[in-house]
Order: C-alpha cells, then sequence, then structure tokens
C-alpha cells in the first residue's frame, strides 16, 4: 500500500494544478473570485481551455514531409541491401547446382578437384552469412540514426512551435503514451504538421534531400 503514495500525491498534485490552471484562466473573463461552488461549472464549461496540447505522432510521422523522405531513404537503403544479397545467393545457387550436375554426370576430373569446389561454394556462403549480417546491422544503425534525427528535430521545432502560443504542456499521444484521453479541442496535430512542412518544404525521393532545411 505505502508504494501507491507517490502516484496518490501525483494525482493529487496533477489535479490541484488543473484547478489553480481554470481559476487563473477564468478569473480574468468573470472579473470576479470564482468560489468553489462553481468549480464544477468551470470544469463542464467548453470556453475553458487549458494550456496544455496533444500531437498525434502516428498521424505526425505519416504527413510531416521530412519523415516521408527520411523513410524514403530507409526504403532505399533496404531495397539496395535486399538487391545485393538476392545477388549473391543466386550466385550461390547456381554454382551449387551447377557443383551437382558435374557431380551426376562424373564430370569432375579427380575426387580432389569435385571436394574444391564444394568447398569453394561453402565458402561463398559463409562469406554470404556475414554479408547479411553486416548490411542488416548498418541498416538498424541507419534507422536508429535517422529515428533521432527525427525526434531532434521535431523537439527543436516544437520549441520555436510554441513561441507565441499559450501552451505550458504538449504531450505525444500514441500507443505508448499517458496520455489516454483528452478533449478533441486539444489536438493541435495538424497545426504542428503545417507548421514543420512549412518549415522544412514539399517531400521529394531524389537522393539527398533527407537534410533538413535550415
Amino acid at each position: 500500500m505505502k508504494n501507491s503514495t507517490p502516484y496518490i500525491v501525483s494525482g493529487v498534485l496533477a489535479i490541484a494544478l488543473i484547478v489553480l490552471y481554470i481559476l487563473h484562466f477564468t478569473a480574468g473573463k468573470s472579473g470576479t473570485n470564482t468560489s468553489g461552488n462553481d468549480l464544477s461549472l468551470l470544469l463542464n464549461d467548453s470556453s475553458v481551455t487549458l494550456p496544455i496540447a496533444f500531437v498525434n505522432v502516428d498521424s505526425l510521422l505519416m504527413n510531416y514531409n521530412f519523415a516521408k523522405d527520411l523513410n524514403e531513404s530507409l526504403l532505399r537503403k533496404e531495397e539496395s541491401t535486399r538487391a545485393t544479397l538476392n545477388q549473391r545467393q543466386n550466385q550461390i545457387n547456381s554454382a551449387a547446382q551447377e557443383f551437382e550436375r558435374k557431380l551426376r554426370n562424373n564430370a569432375f576430373l579427380s575426387q580432389e578437384r569435385a571436394q574444391q569446389e564444394q568447398e569453394r561454394i561453402l565458402q561463398m556462403n559463409q562469406e554470404y552469412q556475414q554479408l547479411a549480417e553486416r548490411l542488416t546491422q548498418e541498416f538498424m544503425l541507419e534507422q536508429e540514426k535517422l529515428n533521432i534525427q527525427m525526434e531532434d528535430t521535431i523537439k527543436a521545432r516544437m520549441v520555436e512551435f510554441s513561441k507565441g502560443k499559450p501552451y505550458e504542456i504538449i504531450f505525444s499521444n500514441r500507443t505508448t503514451s499517458t496520455v489516454l484521453y483528452s478533449d478533441v479541442k486539444y489536438d493541435i496535430t495538424n497545426d504542428v504538421i503545417t507548421f514543420l512542412n512549412n518549415r522544412y518544404g514539399p517531400a521529394t525521393a531524389a537522393a539527398g534531400s533527407a537534410e533538413e532545411k535550415k
């Protein structure tokens, strides 16, 4: 039971902060002190908007042109990796089929020559496995780098976006988010997407287009 205390305290503080925000931002409208009896009315007043907002990150990443370009860059790298591995795999398959054909037709000059060819094919397969592991690791590192670049860019842009706006806190709204419910009036996703795309420009599939404009 003791372990739940910090969460209870945090919840009480959060409620208290919300109440203070409501009282502060509505006091100017009424010009009089708000009594405790009016608190429930204020909480249900659709004209009262707290200085908080949330962004649907999934929607943001689908519509932010910079994210589209980064994703296009990853897709090109993935396709290049797949093409390279397919080419190597086809070479191994062709060599293995040729080896089996010669073996069936007794085309090898000696048993030693057949063994050498078999070892060569095994070496090709081992090199293929090493190449696949290396290219996969490189792709994962590139993906991680671009994710970090995207996150840093959005955070920096959100600082700029928030200037001159009344928001004290802007949450992200996705599967792992703590925002389980929020009124639609707090959703500023479209505003953020428009702002980010105005700062970045149109999405393009050209090579090197993933470099953010300053």
